[in-house]
């Protein structure tokens, strides 16, 4: 078999399930219209509850949370190494989902499932840093991002430096992601959780 097959295969494998958008297919299947036409457009969680149904928005962060997760289990069992090329191809499925047209989420809830799956210490850390900004600030953009960041300093306070080589990468795509949130926070209009994006 060429030596390109397996690594390809992992990514394909974690694009497919990352790419699931399961923000539009609950809303739609649960008659709460398309996301994409509310608040930010975003497909992610926090744009799924300006629907008003909480439940959509919780089964929303937890499905793409799984999603990252299993992407990280399922290629895990090709061999050695190919885990990590799992999630980060979940992560850019779930950023440019070819069935809606290459536009996504912003990868916040799908890399913690990546995180978790790889090491349940640095998810641990991601999850901590998330719930816990979010409690202070009630932020959701700034959450995600401090939780993105500190996921490759605890792949380097373990040792783990092809996880935290990976973990940067995709915590520089996931603020870059939100370019327009940084805009709004430093604008000082960047809306809070439960309130309405302008």
């Amino acid at each position: 078999m060429p030596l390109w097959t397996d690594p390809t295969l992992a990514l394909l494998i974690g694009y497919a399930l990352g790419s699931i958008p399961f923000g539009v297919v609950l809303t739609r299947m649960f008659g709460a219209g398309d996301v994409r036409q509310i608040g930010s457009g975003n497909i992610g969680a926090t744009n799924v509850l300006r629907t008003g149904r909480k439940g959509l928005a919780a089964g929303t962060l937890l499905l793409d949370m799984a999603k990252g997760a299993a992407a990280v289990c399922i290629t895990r069992e090709i061999g050695t190494g190919f885990a990590l090329l799992g999630g980060v191809g979940a992560f850019a499925g779930h950023l440019w989902p070819v069935w809606i047209g290459f536009k996504g989420g912003k990868g916040v809830a799908t890399l913690l499932g990546v995180c978790l799956a790889l090491d349940w210490r640095i998810g641990a850390v991601f999850a901590l840093v998330w719930l816990g900004s979010l409690a202070i600030t009630r932020i959701s953009s700034a959450s995600g991002m401090a939780a993105a960041v500190s996921a490759p300093i605890m792949a380097i306070v373990l040792g783990k430096g092809a996880e935290a080589v990976a973990l940067i990468a995709l915590a520089l795509i996931l603020i870059w992601k939100h370019g327009e949130n940084i805009s709004r926070l430093l604008a000082g209009t960047e809306p809070k959780v439960g309130q309405k994006s302008e």
